[in-house]
């Protein structure tokens, strides 16, 4: 009985344990059969997007980026300033025949204001093949007179303009210009006493002294003033004060604040010289309390005009 018992017992556990792998290998066979399905569905999802991108890419180049229809045909430039439109054109990199759709307008307008003379640049796309570039130049307040050494051990003069904000322009190849660079410094006031070293095209001057010289010549063009005297040259090398020469010999002396109260307590003595036939030699406006003036004895002016009248004043409509 007993060694019956140990048989049907050594059966049934062999019948469990069969069962038991039976369902290993079942549950391991699902797995595998999950497990490569899932692997065939992204295979497949990456290979259908791959071939959609492909697809997309072929029909973007066909259509779009290798059609001649879209071939830049014109560059139109506008400017406010007197750089040539050939000269921007250049610094714009674009060629004709560039596809419109594909060109980095960003990249162009960059190119652009990494000139020192230009402020600000907008670029438009008009389809099927025209490009629309809008330029505003800096105008020149101010100018700067830098001495180098020319090629023959010689000493020459650069000239580097500032506009009314302190950013500082490289001097331009005459041939960029359509007016005469020899016609435009004529009419700019002259900085003295700035560190030369520190003018670096593109950028603006940190000295507050020659900042402040600017305001003055921005100031002056809508003073009391305007007319009446011609800024020659503005020396900024004193910490607190500017000092002005005028074309007629006149020497005013400024305070770095409050210029428009200045310009017309100018006008005010200018006008007490008038009535007493006199001219001003001296003035230090920068006094608050009272003001020092030494006078000189007026010259009669010649009845002809000067050279260049009309260029001498054309800054002043760009303050």
């Amino acid at each position: 009985m007993w060694f019956r018992r140990e048989q049907k017992n050594r059966r049934s556990g062999r019948r469990h344990v069969l069962d038991v792998k039976l369902r290993s290998d079942q549950v391991r066979a699902t797995r595998m059969r999950v497990t490569t399905a899932a692997f065939a569905l992204i295979f497949g999802t990456a290979f259908g997007l791959y071939l959609f991108w492909r697809a997309g890419e072929w029909t973007l180049n066909k259509f779009i980026y290798e059609n001649p229809e879209f071939a830049i045909s014109q560059i139109i430039v506008q400017t406010d300033g007197k750089i040539s439109d050939d000269q921007l054109r250049r610094w714009s990199g674009v060629k004709l025949g560039e596809n419109l759709i594909g060109l980095d307008l960003t990249e162009v307008s960059r190119n652009l204001q990494m000139a020192s003379a230009i402020e600000s640049v907008s670029v438009e796309r008009v389809l099927p093949g025209t490009l629309k570039i809008r330029v505003i130049e800096r105008q020149g307040i101010a100018q700067v007179n830098v001495p180098r050494q020319d090629n023959h051990g010689g000493i020459a003069i650069s000239v580097f303009q500032l506009d009314a904000n302190g950013y500082v322009m490289q001097p331009l190849d005459p041939r960029l210009s359509m007016v005469s660079l020899a016609q435009i410094n004529f009419s700019l006031p002259v900085l003295c006493g700035l560190n030369i070293f520190q003018l670096q095209p593109g950028h603006r001057i940190a000295s507050p002294q020659g900042l402040a010289a600017l305001r003055l010549i921005s100031e002056f063009g809508h003073s009391p003033m305007a007319g009446l005297a011609d800024l020659q040259r503005i020396d900024v090398s004193s910490a607190r004060v500017i000092v002005v020469s005028t074309v007629g010999g006149g020497e005013i002396t400024f305070g770095l604040e409050n210029l428009p109260q200045q310009l017309a307590r100018w006008r005010e003595i200018y006008d007490l010289g008038q009535r007493m036939n006199k001219t001003i030699a001296f003035l230090d406006l920068a006094v608050a309390n009272n003001v020092p003036v030494r006078w000189a004895e007026m010259v009669s002016a010649p009845d002809t005009a000067p050279k260049n009248s009309d260029l001498k004043n054309s800054w002043r409509k760009n303050v």
